[in-house]
């Protein structure tokens, strides 16, 4: 299930146009001239309302935190939230996960954060997840050598599809776990982690870390139009 349009959308976006970056292809290599001194820089794929992305930023305020989301209806609440916390290091960009090479450099990235993606539980739509390796391969061009990727699911398919694509990506996984709230919450949630916490809902979570990549076959091109806002799935 979509999200539904947002009555007087445009006019809510422009009411929070200071937190969006309309050309992030122009910031490639500078990002952290909008947080100077900034401690790392990391990103969100699929903020959905942004309920993790601001509440971590409001803890970690040294931080500089960039959002991508495809989805302009969950991407204005995400935005509201951040000018109603008067948030200074987050900003959002609506874009494709495709596209993250055009708009960061080498090595620019810090920490890359998949919450909830889209599963795309059919075989033949494999490589539209967040998770496959065409995708590793991408975010090995903007994460620093060492950097990591915090990846959280709710689809037990999922987890166990991602775990070999991150080791065949050069990322090998620490802090699996298959019950991440089992002992008590841990972290931040998102909205739709907390709606499905509540549930009962085990959650999945890892941390994959960039190191050596292994021999690689004959690459493929990710496939554009993956899904990367939490809130369409129902």
């Amino acid at each position: 299930m979509r999200m539904r349009r947002k009555k007087n959308l445009g006019p809510r976006m422009e009411r929070c146009a200071a937190w969006q970056i309309r050309e992030p292809e122009t910031l490639r290599g500078s990002w952290r001239s909008l947080l100077p001194g900034a401690a790392e820089l990391r990103l969100e794929l699929g903020c959905g309302k942004g309920r993790f992305t601001c509440q971590t930023a409001a803890a970690e305020p040294e931080v500089l935190f960039v959002a991508v989301e495809r989805v302009p209806d969950a991407m204005v609440m995400a935005m509201e939230r951040a000018r109603d916390m008067d948030l200074k290091n987050v900003f959002f960009i609506d874009a494709d996960a495709a596209r993250l090479p055009e708009f960061f450099a080498p090595d620019e990235v810090d920490r890359l954060y998949i919450n909830f993606c889209d599963p795309w539980p059919t075989k033949r739509h494999a490589k539209r997840r967040l998770t496959h390796r065409n995708f590793l391969l991408l975010y090995r061009q903007v994460l620093k050598d060492g950097g990591e990727i915090h990846f959280k699911t709710d689809n037990a398919p999922l987890f166990e599809f991602s775990l070999p694509e991150f080791a065949a990506g050069g990322f090998p996984t620490r802090e699996v776990t298959r019950d991440l709230h089992g002992q008590g919450v841990r972290g931040i949630m998102t909205d739709y982690e907390a709606k499905f916490h509540e549930l009962g809902t085990k959650i999945n979570r890892c941390v994959a870390v960039k190191d050596v990549l292994p021999p690689q076959p004959e690459p493929e091109g990710p496939e554009t139009g993956a899904d990367t806002d939490e809130e369409a799935q129902p």
